[in-house]
């Protein structure tokens, strides 16, 4: 138990054990990083250490002010998790209670004033049952910008026995004023070696998905965890027709075009709506593979490691100049989301641009 069993960011868990060793835990800290690489897992951990019995500089997770710090924060959860359920939006503000260790994240889209108002009244008080209250705002780009100055009156002057720690993964979402007034542990995407032997352990997912689901993951353990094969191959393939279509017989005009994969891709591609950021996703992802594969750049870089031999020959017949349209094409698609236009004639377009400037030269 203890800093000893977080995975990955030595770097982060060694600024948070100099704090505490040093017995100078700042009255603020901003967690920023990759989404999924463990900021609120460690900042539960510090939390812990700032009242474990066994301390300081550590803490052993089986004391009874472990036992109850994780008490607290499952309290914490379960009500997050109820409050976000009720249909009724006015309600669910209604009786906030703050434990001296307090999760707070967004009950809807945001972290609502009142959150943040419960937080500022609780927070000048003496703790209750620890020698130290802290307050864990994760997402906290999510604060209602009329909650924001209210954070910021706490941070200019947190009280003695507060702390307050800000998970965020781009510090740049939070203003100016409230970056300046915490101490920065920055966190970095985690080794692909270690996250490897997690999905090893798991035994999940054969050793191909695991390479698949490392590079998809891109640093995050979370992303990997939760990566669904069979779900991300159901996302992909249409994109894979897609590319097909262009560049797997080598068209030479409209005519030689596959037309009727293409409809079927596209079709695929821009039937729900809902999914289409997430699709998007995934077509930069292979355009990044393809541009790797024509620079012949390291295969490590690509994401879709399982395709990597297609790619290379798609690559090569696309050329830069196809895959630039492509990434250009697909970057209209992209600012186009809010607007009601059909994505399916528009990739089908972006299909005769393709063809067009990087098949025949025709500029």
């Amino acid at each position: 138990m203890g800093f000893d069993s977080f995975l990955g960011n030595p770097q982060a868990v060694a600024a948070v054990r100099e704090m505490l060793a040093g017995g100078r835990v700042q009255g603020a800290l901003l967690f920023t990083g990759l989404e999924g690489v463990g900021k609120k897992t460690l900042a539960t951990m510090l939390a812990k250490a700032l009242v474990c019995e066994k301390g300081p500089g550590d803490f052993c997770g089986i004391c009874a002010m472990c036992r109850k710090a994780e008490d607290r924060f499952n309290a914490a959860r379960e009500d997050l998790a109820r409050r976000r359920e009720m249909k009724d939006s006015a309600r669910r503000v209604e009786g906030l209670v703050y434990f001296d260790l307090q999760i707070i994240e967004p009950i809807t889209r945001f972290i609502l004033t009142e959150q943040i108002r419960q937080m500022r009244n609780v927070a000048y008080t003496r703790p209750f049952e620890f020698r130290r209250r802290v307050f864990i705002l994760d997402d906290a780009q999510t604060i209602h910008w009329q909650a924001v100055d209210l954070v910021l009156k706490v941070l200019e002057e947190p009280p003695d026995t507060s702390a307050f720690i800000l998970v965020c993964p781009n510090p740049y979402e939070l203003r100016p004023t409230i970056r300046s007034r915490c101490v920065r542990v920055p966190f970095q995407p985690v080794e692909e070696s270690l996250i490897l032997q997690i999905l090893a352990k798991e035994k999940r997912l054969t050793k191909p998905q695991q390479a698949l689901a490392v590079r998809v993951a891109a640093g995050s353990v979370a992303k990997a965890k939760a990566f669904d094969p069979v779900t991300y191959e159901k996302q992909r393939q249409p994109w894979l027709g897609y590319l097909e279509a262009l560049a797997g017989e080598s068209p030479s005009s409209t005519t030689e075009l596959d037309w009727p994969r293409l409809f079927d891709s596209t079709r695929a591609l821009s039937e729900s709506r809902d999914d289409f950021e997430g699709s998007l996703a995934i077509g930069y992802s292979l355009l990044r593979d393809l541009l790797h594969c024509l620079l012949e750049g390291s295969p490590k870089e690509v994401v879709n490691v399982d395709l990597l031999p297609r790619l290379k020959a798609w690559a090569h017949k696309l050329g830069l100049r196809g895959i630039d349209t492509l990434k250009a094409g697909l970057d209209e698609a992209y600012r186009l989301q809010i607007r009601n236009v059909n994505q399916q004639v528009g990739l089908e377009a972006l299909a005769i641009d393709v063809l067009r400037g990087s098949v025949t030269g025709v500029p």
